[in-house]
């Protein structure tokens, strides 16, 4: 059986047709990709796609469905030298330690504030907005999300927050502006920080260039961790609950807002790793629950993915929308602006499958909220 054909018949277990007319259904304009997909995998796929070796009309469809049949897929595919490099290394090194840690920043987080400030909106949010509650659009859904994590910390003014993953700084201004809490706001992203300090430096938060392995202050009334779990990896989850519960004051509350793995991994994809996020990796429940620090409680553990998906597609908009004037900066390439596509798009229709991306918050308290926690939705 040749190439095609083997294609062909994998991707039909997602009803994928090579050169069909449905929005779903997959253009070829370079017959190498066939034998490139079978050798390579999903860094293949990505990288053909960015290469401009085929496209789709609705690629949020298709890796939807491509993800909804991700196991009979799988099954069909051999297993590759990126796939099995990467096991290798993240079982025998510590691809998170704190000297490797700082790689995601230089890769992701500080290619260009002009390319988040046209992508995320008036929130400057890199992570899943709540549609709920009457949202109507990313920036009321980014919104309502900000409040969800203010009301489920329980905040009285006073009270001192640490941010584990400040990003842009809008979190900790949201919750200094209205919770009346002085906010410490950890980054190792140094564009991220800059950015911070800019917009926010009128309002009671501090925001540091520094890992949380580094950081030795508080401890804190609350705890708050937005798309940082993902950056931790396998190997140091225990190490990033242990710096939660030494940070934590007794009575102190704790949220984590993550990305979770239906199951359990000590390696991402193998595409995401390479060109996305370095030495990242989703966490399973298996390996949250595992790391959690006696005697820790969860209070609440809320599960909204289908968010993610809103989300990545309101970013996927703005980002098409704004892609003339960044392409007219000279910064980005149209190899660029396919990357970020199959980025989003891949991530929109894997969230859209709900049946291996997960979007998780989390809610931990030191030793038990006296008389019960009641948390909001």
């Amino acid at each position: 059986m040749d190439a095609r054909q083997k294609i062909v018949e994998i991707l039909d277990i997602a009803d994928i047709k090579i050169d069909g007319d449905r929005a779903h259904d997959i253009v070829v304009t370079d017959d190498r990709v066939y034998d490139r997909w079978l050798s390579q995998s999903s860094l293949g796929f990505g990288e053909s796609y960015m290469d401009g070796w085929w496209s789709a009309q609705a690629l949020d469809e298709t890796m939807y469905r491509l993800f909804l049949n991700m196991s009979a897929v799988q099954a069909k595919l051999k297993l590759n030298f990126a796939t099995l490099s990467l096991y290798v290394s993240s079982v025998i090194i510590n691809r998170q330690n704190k000297n490797r840690a700082f790689a995601v920043a230089k890769k992701h987080y500080d290619i260009g504030n002009d390319l988040y400030e046209s992508m995320l909106g008036e929130s400057m949010q890199y992570s899943c907005g709540y549609w709920a509650n009457g949202a109507k659009n990313l920036d009321q859904a980014q919104h309502q999300k900000l409040k969800l994590i203010g009301d489920k910390l329980k905040l009285s003014p006073g009270m001192s927050v640490l941010e584990i993953g400040s990003g842009w700084g809008s979190l900790a201004a949201h919750l200094a502006r209205n919770y009346g809490v002085k906010v410490v706001g950890l980054t190792i992203s140094g564009e991220q920080l800059k950015y911070a300090k800019a917009h926010y430096g009128d309002l009671d938060v501090e925001f540091l260039l520094k890992d949380y392995r580094a950081y030795d202050a508080g401890p804190f009334d609350r705890v708050v961790s937005v798309g940082m779990l993902e950056h931790v990896g396998h190997k140091n989850f225990g190490a990033y609950m242990e710096s939660i519960s030494r940070m934590l004051k007794n009575d102190g509350i704790c949220l984590i807002h993550s990305i979770g793995n239906a199951t359990t991994r000590k390696f991402a994809d193998p595409w995401i790793d390479k060109y996305i996020f370095p030495n990242g990796l989703l966490p399973s429940a298996k390996q949250i629950v595992n790391a959690i620090v006696e005697p820790m409680v969860v209070e609440d553990w809320h599960n909204f993915g289908e968010s993610y998906d809103k989300t990545l597609c309101a970013w996927h908009e703005r980002f098409v929308r704004a892609w003339p004037e960044l392409e007219a900066s000279g910064k980005y390439d149209d190899r660029f602006y396919r990357m970020w596509e199959y980025y989003l798009l891949s991530s929109a229709g894997n969230f859209r499958s709900n049946n291996s991306a997960q979007l998780w918050q989390i809610v931990l308290s030191k030793s038990g909220v006296s008389g019960g926690y009641v948390s909001v939705r």
